[in-house]
């Protein structure tokens, strides 16, 4: 356990093992565990084309695990900078060589496609282009708690429009978000973890270090400076009776799952 005193002898700081990076790769590896498992059940030929759509932060996860045994993978993204996540700890780490493209022309260009663009991303048209071997695609929504949310989701149209012999769904909850993105479901287990620790007898208060992240990678395009801002304890806490943090941090973290459906 990380214990320091704080400000007097008697009050202590208390500091996670875990880091916020590690939460992240928990939760994209139940994603990427998933879908490997998934792809493994198709019986394909390690050669198949592998196409995945969309890096942050699904996408960048699912291709590191299916490098582990598959050859032929192409992630594509419209953000090239992107990139440079294969080359990161976040996700997990890369095994053998993937190709990158910002070309969505080649989105078609698989035996097997995976969609992780979520709202915004693939339109219904562009899926109704797909024939395919096999088709993946991760839903947005978690629990179905914001009408607007629900309402704003087409992946089912999406699903309906694609020619596929075999379809499945990225289904990922449990903690009662909005949606199930990695990032949103970070902030969630972060949220709750305060929450808990407060309730905790001799608590003074915590702090949770967490940046809107959106605006490194995405305005700023800066991957190194975001991997750096992750890369710290999750939590910092003031109390009288020191007590496991990682402990309670793997309880909220292990109510995530994600299933195909």
């Amino acid at each position: 356990m990380n214990v320091d005193t704080g400000i007097t002898s008697e009050v202590f700081t208390i500091k996670s093992e875990t880091k916020l990076v590690d939460i992240f790769n928990e939760i994209i590896s139940k994603k990427s565990e998933a879908v490997f498992e998934y792809i493994e059940s198709l019986n394909l030929d390690k050669n198949t084309r592998i196409v995945v759509i969309g890096t942050y932060f699904t996408g960048v996860g699912i291709v590191k695990k299916l490098s582990e045994k598959y050859e032929n993978i192409l992630l594509i993204d419209i953000y090239p900078h992107l990139e440079e996540l294969l080359y990161t700890n976040l996700g997990g780490t890369l095994k053998s060589k993937v190709d990158f493209s910002s070309d969505l022309n080649l989105i078609y260009s698989g035996d097997v496609v995976i969609d992780t663009t979520g709202f915004g991303g693939i339109d219904v048209e562009q899926s109704s282009k797909f024939d395919v071997e096999s088709f993946i695609i991760e839903d947005p929504v978690a629990e179905d708690n914001d009408e607007l949310l629900k309402n704003k989701n087409n992946i089912h149209d999406r699903l309906k429009a694609v020619k596929s012999r075999n379809k499945a769904i990225i289904k990922t909850k449990g903690i009662d978000t909005k949606t199930s993105g990695t990032m949103t479901l970070t902030i969630g287990a972060l949220t709750n973890l305060l929450n808990k620790f407060l309730e905790k007898e001799g608590v003074l208060y915590c702090a949770c270090e967490m940046g809107f992240f959106e605006e490194v990678i995405f305005k700023e395009k800066n991957i190194d400076k975001f991997i750096e801002r992750t890369n710290v304890n999750a939590f910092k806490i003031s109390t009288i009776k020191p007590f496991d943090l990682d402990e309670l941090i793997s309880e909220e973290i292990n109510k995530i799952n994600t299933k195909m459906i």
